[in-house]
């Protein structure tokens, strides 16, 4: 500890303090840079309380000093100094502020650690950050004088063990000096480059210079604190490229300002393309939060939903409740409402885009589409605020995806369900048996092609009213009178066709649990469908990617008496039995269903099959 004189008082922290300390330094925060960001907080806390002063009394200590922040360091002696012109302490408030530790909280957060609570979830008062300084330093002195004309200066001392000592000092200029010994493994912090970036990252928009010797490191301004009206577009833009370090400028930018109710600055943005390229390599997500300017979190997931987890840009509020550490956040009513306003601003300025520059809205659909598919699985059907948004290809949207309000305009009449389709690709799917029966009545049904779609369905089950149904649904009744189709070429006996099912069963054995003639069929075949119709079918595609050993669960196999294939194999059965073509005809027509459904499991598997009828074809 620093030399002491005749006149320095030694005191006892409180009993409970030297534990707390230890708490403080070595479990509380996740970074030891943070003390830097505490020091230099509650300097910027002095400047502003002296020039709330000064607008009324210009009587006190150094009235004219400017209102600044100074880092300096002594490489050789391992000290790091951090010095301010802010208001001071007197001798008292030395006591007050630095001597008992948040004051009376020590003792009820004490209390709550021997309960069990981790640091990070007890509330506490900023006070306690001053003492993060004890995980890079062996000593700390503090030395001070308050603004009053007759406050004498006076020095703070402690090696972060169970008392400190005061005594008075010449300094005579006003603000607060914390020189800082720093422990042998802490030498990092003697470097300009290193501290530079600390301020940068931690403390860019104090409202106050912060000099690193002799060099500004902060910017000062805040742009989300500015008046919405004087920020410009190439603000904007600026801003996202350092935040985001995407060269491109961003699809949408959302300024948010609110006083009720909750204090909110806000600026976040909607980035072009999903891949920004090599320098925007960040390892998480999330918007950076700040409490009055200052960064609490770099990535915080609290303040958007995880399906918007796109969205860069930062959001400011002096009611967040921190933590005790000032890391994270505590999670309650509060933060819900933020980020509920958020959210909306965001959906809000998507739904204009989508409405005014509708291509633009594609192209962002096409980037960033699959999260808001997420969104609708994973919010238990709460998600009508997404469905605006939804954009899906259909068999009357002539390439081009249509919006679900698009789909409701175009229902036939008579009809009360939106009808979708699932498969592996658009190819696949507008090419599936099961459209036969809704082309033959002109009904649109919606394309989902993507893997993600059949987990999306899981929470997509209405819209304004309209139940969504696939059309693979063996129970599926759909309005209207289908269009007529010509008689077919040959007549086909019962018996034939009974003759076809049965050989059908007998050769896939347990893959179907029933051969039937289709009602629904007209141009196709055969199709499968799901021998238990639910939401669950939707996942099969989903959980074939997922699962390793996943077995296609067994289906129903219909076969369209009218069709040629279906005829002459019938005959063949019933006129050849023996008829060696006839077995891997069964298990090739199974096989083709199951490309067109997207679910076959070896699709290699089939070219034994293919050689062998193309033997049989040549004799």
């Amino acid at each position: 500890m620093a030399q002491e004189t005749p006149n320095t008082e030694t005191l006892e922290f409180r009993t409970e303090v030297q534990q707390l300390l230890n708490i403080l330094a070595h479990s509380l925060y996740t970074e030891r840079e943070i003390f830097l960001r505490e020091l230099i907080s509650n300097a910027s806390d002095a400047l502003h309380r002296i020039q709330f002063e000064l607008l009324t009394d210009r009587a006190g200590v150094d009235p004219d000093a400017p209102l600044e922040i100074r880092i300096d360091w002594d490489e050789d002696a391992r000290t790091l100094t951090v010095t301010d012109t802010g208001i001071g302490m007197t001798r008292e408030e030395l006591i007050e502020n630095l001597g008992t530790i948040a004051h009376s909280g020590a003792l009820a957060f004490m209390q709550r650690m021997a309960e069990g609570q981790r640091p990070a979830d007890i509330i506490g008062q900023f006070g306690v950050g001053f003492y993060s300084v004890f995980m890079v330093a062996d000593e700390v002195t503090v030395t001070t004088r308050a603004y009053r004309p007759d406050a004498e200066a006076w020095r703070w001392v402690s090696r972060g063990d169970s008392r400190f000592t005061l005594a008075p000092s010449d300094k005579t200029s006003r603000g607060t000096t914390i020189e800082l010994k720093l422990k042998e493994d802490a030498a990092e912090f003697t470097s300009r480059w290193r501290l530079e970036r600390i301020v940068k990252k931690h403390s860019d928009f104090v409202s106050f210079p912060v000099y690193v010797k002799d060099t500004v490191a902060n910017q000062q301004t805040a742009l989300w604190r500015k008046p919405l009206g004087e920020v410009t577009e190439e603000e904007y833009a600026d801003f996202y490229r350092q935040l985001s370090l995407d060269p491109a400028e961003p699809l949408l930018h959302i300024h948010v300002v609110t006083d009720a109710p909750v204090d909110l600055r806000s600026i976040l943005y909607v980035p072009r393309k999903l891949d920004r390229g090599v320098l925007n390599m960040r390892a998480d997500y999330g918007v950076k939060l700040y409490s009055k300017k200052v960064l609490i979190q770099e990535f915080s997931k609290d303040l958007l939903p995880e399906h918007l987890r796109f969205v860069e840009g930062v959001v400011d509020s002096e009611d967040i409740p921190l933590n005790i550490s000032r890391e994270t956040v505590q999670s309650n009513r509060l933060m819900r409402q933020i980020q509920k306003v958020l959210t909306g601003r965001v959906l809000k300025a998507l739904r204009e885009l989508a409405d005014e520059r509708p291509e633009e809205y594609m192209g962002f659909w096409n980037e960033f589409g699959v999260f808001f598919k997420q969104g609708i699985a994973s919010q238990g059907g709460e998600n009508a605020d997404l469905l605006p948004l939804l954009r899906f290809q259909s068999s009357k949207s002539d390439g081009k995806p249509a919006s679900l309000a698009e789909y409701v305009g175009r229902m036939a009449e008579g009809q009360s369900d939106i009808y979708y389709i699932l498969g592996s690709d658009l190819a696949s799917v507008a090419g599936s048996p099961h459209l036969d029966a809704c082309r033959a009545r002109d009904l649109e049904v919606f394309y989902l092609a993507d893997p993600f779609d059949g987990f999306m369905m899981q929470g997509l089950r209405e819209f304004e009213g309209k139940p969504f149904r696939n059309v693979d649904d063996p129970s599926l009744e759909l309005p209207g009178t289908p269009r007529e189709t010509p008689p077919a070429e040959a007549a086909i006996t019962g018996a034939e066709l009974a003759g076809l099912f049965a050989r059908c069963k007998l050769v896939l054995g347990d893959r179907i649990t029933e051969v039937r003639e289709s009602q629904a069929l007209v141009d196709s075949p055969a199709r499968l469908v799901s021998a238990n119709a639910g939401f669950d079918r939707d996942l099969q595609r989903v959980r074939r990617l997922l699962e390793q050993d996943y077995k296609i669960p067994p289906k129903i196999l219909e076969l369209n008496g009218r069709h040629r294939l279906v005829r002459n194999l019938a005959g063949l059965v019933a006129a050849q039995p023996a008829a060696a073509m006839i077995d891997p005809a069964i298990e090739l027509l199974f096989d083709n269903l199951l490309l067109v459904e997207g679910l076959h499991p070896n699709p290699a598997g089939m070219a034994p099959r293919i050689q062998a009828l193309l033997e049989q074809a040549t004799k």
